[in-house]
Parts: structure tokens; sequence; C-alpha cells
């Protein structure tokens, strides 16, 4: 399942490194599900790396099939970050949250 490494990462309390939308990416997850368009997400606090948006640091909401070389690093989570809502308003179903 899609959702299975972010799930792992949020319940262990590390780090994420993805590749995402041409930039590699480190996140902290705080939720897993569904989002209001029907794709398998996650809500995620990014620490390093590139944005699209310029903007490397900060609140992203994730479609998984659009991560590569998604793994686990050892680096402790800092969750939850600053403005984190639990049940994520942008999500019709939560499979995992802090």
């Amino acid at each position: 399942m899609l959702h299975n490494l972010p799930v792992a990462a949020l319940q262990s309390g590390v780090r994420l490194r993805l590749q995402y939308n041409g930039f590699h990416r480190i996140v902290e997850v705080h939720a897993v599900g569904i989002s209001t368009a029907g794709n398998h997400c996650m809500r995620v606090f990014q620490t390093a790396g590139g944005s699209v948006s310029g903007e490397p640091v900060g609140w992203k909401m994730m479609v998984l099939d659009k991560a590569f070389t998604m793994h686990m690093t050892e680096e402790v989570s800092q969750a939850p970050r600053q403005g984190y809502a639990k049940n994520d308003r942008g999500m019709i179903e939560i499979f995992a949250q802090l």
C-alpha cells in the first residue's frame, strides 16, 4: 500500500527522505489519508530540500503516488510542529495521525 511507509515513519517518530516533484525533500509526517480530491496523501512539515513553490520549509500536502525513492531516516521527527491541527480538513479519510 502507498501509505505504509509514511504511517510507519509517523508511528516511529522519524523523518522521511523522498523525491517529490523533481526535488529531494526531508519531511515529518503528521497525518496520512485520502485527500478531498480522492488521492492517497500525507500532511507533512518539510524541514529541508527543494520545492516548486520556492519555500523549502513548511507545511505541505503531498500526493503519495507522486513521491519517489521514499525511505525512513534515523533523524528524529520534531512533530507535532506549530500549526498542526488534528483531523485534517484536507482529508476525507485519515489512516494515521499524531
